[in-house]
């Protein structure tokens, strides 16, 4: 990897939680959330993140069951990954996000309790504890 930079997605439909990280320390750190419409996404926020941060690679989160069966988002997710390939010629990958939503509520609660559980915030801590388990099965 040249610069080790890496944006995490936590797709949804009404909100994508998006965070920046390094693979030379594993750790990440949230940037917010960008709405979106159906699951359609401000395509010029994204363009203007992607050229900020020149990731080597974009990770996003896969929602699974807790089975590991697909749900409806599942494919909706796997859309959004491709589009942002095809759109941005990123290379990305998607991640298994299970339980990703449940770590990030309970760790902004312990931080500010439910003043700090903005949808925003935790979309994008939800997109930190992607990234920091997509780094953490790289070793």
């Amino acid at each position: 990897m040249a610069s080790g930079t890496l944006l995490a997605f936590d797709f949804g439909t009404k909100s994508i939680g998006v965070a920046v990280g390094q693979s030379i320390t594993g750790t990440a750190r949230p940037l917010g959330a960008l709405k979106a419409r159906d699951g359609i996404p401000d395509w010029a926020a994204l363009e203007r993140l992607l050229k900020e941060w020149q990731p080597d690679e974009v990770i996003v989160g896969l929602p699974l069951n807790m089975d590991g069966s697909e749900q409806p988002l599942t494919a909706r997710a796997r859309k959004f990954a491709n589009r942002l390939h095809g759109r941005f010629g990123v290379p990305v990958t998607l991640h298994d996000e299970r339980l990703t939503t449940v770590e990030a509520r309970a760790d902004l609660f312990s931080h500010g309790g439910y003043r700090a559980l903005d949808k925003g915030s935790v979309d994008s801590a939800s997109a930190v504890v992607i990234l920091e388990s997509w780094f953490e099965r790289q070793d």
